[in-house]
């Protein structure tokens, strides 16, 4: 088993990397799906760690309140991938609020432990984030705004499972004929 504190400084690669890509405020959201499993090295849904989870959680949290970005933990596919988040922030973001509350065996060791250590936590169904980490593939693609762009990281693992990283941009519409970054030149319409 990998020891906490490699796990605890992996993380903090990934996030500082991760915000030198994007710079995170707290007009931004964070989607973060992990399967504690995969980090122990097992396949996923077969051995949630609260453990793995608290370690983790204190490194989100903490990044959390440096940057102030907000944070939605991502549930297994048992609740359909809901997420747990906030209430002020699903509520900033009119998010529609669900009924269930996430345990181990049911949402993921994760999200479980992030809805027993948030203030006000709900579940949404569905959010627009505006980045991503998914720890063990847990499939995040679904919570990003579009459009994904792959962000790589010096650290590829954390514990055994593969860590993908990603951003999100506007998309780029118009064809032969558009502009994407404003100058003088095209300053004036004719």
């Amino acid at each position: 088993m990998i020891s906490n504190e490699k796990l605890i400084k992996d993380l903090h690669t990934i996030l500082a990397e991760l915000n030198k890509s994007f710079s995170f405020t707290d007009k931004h959201l964070l989607v973060i799906g992990t399967s504690t499993s995969e980090i122990a090295g097992e396949n996923i849904g077969t051995s949630g760690s609260v453990e793995i989870a608290e370690t983790l959680y204190t490194v989100f949290r903490a990044f959390s309140d440096h940057t102030n970005v907000k944070l939605a933990f991502q549930c297994c596919e048992h609740l359909n991938r809901a997420l747990v988040m906030e209430r002020s922030a699903a509520l900033e973001r009119q998010y529609e609020e669900v009924s269930v509350i996430p345990i181990r065996n049911a949402g993921g060791s994760m999200a479980a432990y992030a809805y027993q250590q948030m203030s006000n936590p709900v579940v949404v169904e569905h959010i627009r984030a505006d980045a991503g980490i998914d720890i063990g593939d847990t499939f995040i693609g679904m919570h990003l705004k579009h459009v994904a762009v792959p962000i790589r990281s010096s650290v590829r693992e954390l514990g055994r499972a593969h860590v993908t990283l990603a951003v999100t941009r506007p998309k780029l519409i118009g064809g032969a004929r558009a502009i994407y970054v404003k100058s003088e030149e095209h300053e004036q319409c004719t």
